[in-house]
């Protein structure tokens, strides 16, 4: 297990690093901020004079080392815009992010993990056929557009719920319902197919003509059989969630990291862009060497082989 531990962590550290090393030679590539900051009537000397406190007249491989000697301290910088603390920014909206994908997240498997049981328990039947129907539908509609719609009719038109911007825990109810309906599509895709296949397994007819009751061989048997894929999904929604929910918290005005994101790269202060992009990269690193550790717990083979 201590082998399997150290292996997974040298895995997630090198996937940071290359993670970390992209968003920062896009952020270089995306043009210089200086020019906006400063305004259209800048002189030269002052482009100068900014350029070099911000370290940018110096070579590209002179920047990318003190980049990679920051992050190995751990020291994300500061931002542009706001002339503060990245750390400190992205702790104020990280609570806000974090909530929102934990709660798609439960919306997505209290219902996709079921609907997913049930249609492979009745395969073919007509739970089956409307559980297929409402994965595709699921991964099938923008969620930008979906929001819109959300809004339209239980905030605008009925007036139940508020159009999100994080004022109370019922404007959390549309946009977490907004996100968690691609997550949720696929949970119930990827359950239905585990569980259809455990299903034929010969351990199940050993346990039906042993007499066990049929909700205890689907719920204790073929559920914990069926679980390595459940688990992985679940961990690579969470980790999406977390990192890329900018277009749901755009429409919905969610003051979290993604709607933090799109001022960055629209006003290009990359060091912020570069904090974020880090951030999401670290949550999305832990969350699937959660996983993999989890591997071990479900699966004792796993463990063993490790």
């Amino acid at each position: 297990m201590i082998r399997l531990i150290v292996s997974k962590t040298s895995s997630a550290v090198l996937t940071l690093v290359v993670a970390s090393s992209i968003a920062f030679f896009l952020a270089r590539g995306s043009g210089s901020p200086v020019q906006q900051i400063l305004g259209d009537f800048a002189t030269p000397d002052q482009i100068a004079q900014l350029n070099a406190e911000l370290g940018m007249d110096q070579p590209l491989i002179v920047q990318y080392g003190r980049f990679l000697l920051d992050l190995a301290t751990f020291n994300l910088g500061d931002s542009l815009r706001y002339d503060l603390s990245n750390v400190d920014l992205i702790a104020s909206r990280l609570p806000a992010s974090i909530g929102l994908a934990v709660a798609a997240l439960l919306i997505a498997v209290l219902i996709g993990v079921p609907l997913g049981i049930l249609a492979a328990v009745r395969e073919g039947g007509i739970i089956d056929r409307l559980a297929s129907a409402m994965a595709l539908l699921g991964q099938s509609v923008p969620l930008f557009w979906l929001g819109l719609m959300l809004i339209m009719l239980f905030a605008v038109q009925l007036g139940w719920l508020p159009a999100g911007q994080n004022a109370s825990l019922p404007s959390l109810v549309l946009p977490a319902v907004t996100l968690s309906t691609l997550p949720m599509a696929q949970i119930a895709r990827l359950t239905r197919s585990s569980m259809s296949e455990v299903l034929q397994e010969g351990f199940v007819s050993a346990a039906r003509a042993r007499g066990l009751a049929g909700w205890r061989i689907i719920l204790v048997h073929a559920l914990r059989s069926a679980a390595l894929p459940v688990v992985t999904i679940v961990g690579l929604q969470m980790g999406m969630l977390f990192s890329g929910a900018v277009t749901v918290e755009f429409v919905f005005a969610w003051p979290g990291l993604g709607s933090l994101a799109t001022q960055a790269v629209q006003t290009r202060d990359f060091p912020l862009v570069q904090a974020i992009v880090i951030v999401g990269a670290l949550g999305f690193v832990l969350i699937n060497l959660l996983v993999d550790l989890l591997y071990g717990l479900v699966d004792p083979r796993i463990r063993e082989s490790a």
